[in-house]
């Protein structure tokens, strides 16, 4: 199996996988990093977001081989004490209910917010529309990201 370094949240990590070993399982099965999570396996629910060069992408479909040497991040990197303006939003504005997609939503919100400042409400829905949450927090998800947005 051929062996691959991976900038994650700022740490290099070698693993050995199989060149079409989604990053997810590599993130969750090879280096116990969980707070990624395994949704629906075809990029449709969002939970599996993570940064890809400060882009959000779907862990579950982008096959190891094809990060190179792109930055990533997850969840588990995007504030070391838990205390990123977007995770602070989420307890305040009371958005996780079972909590299994918000670190996916979290990570879309991120990448949006940190390619535009201040989105108008289109650019919200457009940004989050792929992400999935069971317990229908939508409404408490925009106003977490548009306190964070001012």
């Amino acid at each position: 199996m051929p062996i691959y370094k991976l900038n994650i949240n700022n740490t290099t990590h070698e693993v050995s996988a199989d060149e079409d070993m989604p990053l997810l399982w590599v993130l969750r099965d090879m280096l116990s990093m969980v707070g990624t999570k395994y949704g629906c396996g075809i990029a449709q629910c969002g939970a599996c977001t993570v940064h890809l060069n400060g882009g959000a992408v779907r862990a579950c479909s982008i096959p190891v081989s094809a990060i190179g040497d792109k930055r990533i991040t997850t969840i588990e990197g995007l504030d070391k004490n838990h205390k990123h303006p977007l995770q602070d939003a989420w307890r305040e504005f009371d958005v996780p209910q079972c909590g299994y997609c918000q670190a996916g939503q979290i990570m879309s919100a991120a990448a949006l917010l940190n390619k535009t400042v201040s989105p108008s409400d289109t650019e919200i829905d457009n940004a989050m529309a792929g992400n999935l949450c069971r317990c229908g927090t939508y409404t408490r998800i925009k106003s977490a990201i548009k306190s964070v947005a001012k």
